[in-house]
């Protein structure tokens, strides 16, 4: 099954995490890398792997950067495994891939994740499933909120193996991502009716009560707690995500408008947070 994969993963200044990526895709006969023209070695080390393929485009939106490298990379396998450059694959999960038994209707399969604080895996983690792996023919990305949402022609099952979710960027990096996604979420959350929200959402729209709940979620919850102190630098930093979100929603409140998403940040980073 393996030699039926190609995978295909997004880059901007991921030198702190890419090398990581793909080392554990060798059993990869070819990678497609789209760069979004990165000025750190993250170029330098994609190309020291020998099946790897990078075409730089500039960002403009996830949907668009997924659809090329989906489209327009000449990927010629039929299933391909779409990876953020800190998503790190597990020994079972890529035992798990090589010895998938197919169904005829199934067209994708969705992944759990394992979050990680540089290499410690937490208990805590609420890193949502993503579907991972799908037949090119039957797939296509759109836009959701700050990121991409993918669409598959026919039933999804599940991966028993979880995998990584390891970013390794500065804080600093973090923060400047998050300026972006929060105003973006926040857009997405004003404009969507209601009852076309998830019960998630629907409480990030009461401004106030998020950030507290997901401290509480993580920390007690998820038993976060007992992850020490990476335990709690995560919870912390999906709080303080989450009040970013509330400002925004309180400052549109305030202003008695939607959020301006600035055309300044749009292209700095195609990862998510």
């Amino acid at each position: 099954m393996l030699n039926q994969i190609t995978p295909l993963i997004l880059t901007y200044n991921e030198a702190p995490n890419i090398g990581r990526t793909l080392d554990q895709l060798r059993w990869a006969d070819d990678i497609v890398v789209v760069d979004s023209f990165s000025d750190d070695e993250t170029m330098e080390i994609a190309t020291s792997f020998p099946q790897v393929r990078v075409y730089q485009r500039k960002f403009d939106s996830h949907e668009n950067q997924w659809n090329f490298g989906l489209k327009e990379t000449g990927i010629t396998t039929p299933w391909v495994l779409a990876l953020d450059a800190d998503y790190v694959l597990t020994e079972e999960l890529s035992a798990e891939l090589n010895s998938l038994q197919l169904q005829s209707k199934t067209n994708g399969f969705s992944a759990n994740f394992v979050y990680c604080i540089n290499g410690k895996r937490l208990r805590c983690g609420i890193y949502p499933p993503v579907t991972v792996l799908f037949l090119r023919a039957h797939a296509s990305f759109g836009q959701d909120g700050h990121t991409q949402k993918l669409k598959v022609d026919g039933s999804i099952e599940t991966l028993r193996s979880p995998i990584l979710h390891d970013d390794r960027k500065p804080l600093s990096r973090w923060f400047q991502a998050q300026v972006k996604y929060t105003e973006l979420e926040a857009k997405k959350l004003l404009a969507a009716e209601a009852r076309s929200l998830s019960w998630t959402d629907r409480i990030r729209r009461w401004r106030i009560v998020a950030p507290p709940a997901v401290l509480f979620y993580c920390l007690i919850l998820r038993g976060g707690v007992l992850d020490g102190w990476a335990g709690f630098y995560y919870a912390f930093q999906r709080a303080v995500a989450e009040l970013m979100l509330s400002l925004y929603l309180l400052d549109s409140s305030r202003r008695g408008s939607s959020p301006t998403v600035r055309e300044g940040f749009r292209d700095r980073d195609p990862s998510p947070p």
